[in-house]
C-alpha cells in the first residue's frame, strides 16, 4: 500500500468512527472495526498477545448473561467507537505529519514515499 491510499483510508476510517459515535449501532461497529482492525495490520502489522493485552486495558464491557438495553448498546458503540477513532488519528498523525515509514508501504510515483528520496 502506498502513502497516499493508507492516508486517505484511515482518514476515512477515522471519518466513519466520528459518524458512528453520532449514531451508534452494533452492525456498523463491527463491520468498522473489522475493516480499520485489518487497515492497521495491514500499515503497522500485526500485535502480539502483549500488545493486544494493553488494548484491552479500560475497554468497555457489555453486559454479560443478558442483552443489552439499547442504552447501553449506544453508549458502547460511542465508547469503542471513541477510542478505536483515537488510535485512528494517531496514525493518520505519524503517516502525514511525522512520515513514519510503516510495514505495507510500497513504491509511489517511482520514489519511496518513506522521506529518503534522493536531492535533485
Amino acid at each position: 500500500m502506498n502513502r497516499a491510499r493508507a492516508i486517505a483510508e484511515t482518514a476515512r476510517l477515522a471519518a466513519e468512527g466520528e459518524r458512528l459515535e453520532a449514531a451508534p449501532t452494533l452492525g456498523r461497529l463491527r463491520l468498522w472495526l473489522q475493516l480499520s482492525d485489518d487497515l492497521l495490520s495491514t500499515i503497522w502489522g500485526t500485535m502480539d498477545r502483549y500488545h493486544l493485552a494493553w488494548l484491552l486495558v479500560g475497554r468497555p464491557a457489555a453486559p454479560r448473561g443478558r442483552p443489552m438495553t439499547p442504552d447501553e448498546e449506544a453508549a458502547y458503540v460511542r465508547d469503542v467507537a471513541g477510542q478505536k477513532t483515537a488510535v485512528l488519528r494517531m496514525s493518520l498523525r505519524a503517516l502525514e505529519a511525522q512520515g513514519i515509514p510503516f510495514v505495507g508501504e510500497t513504491e509511489s510515483a517511482g520514489t519511496m514515499a518513506t522521506g529518503d528520496e534522493a536531492e535533485p
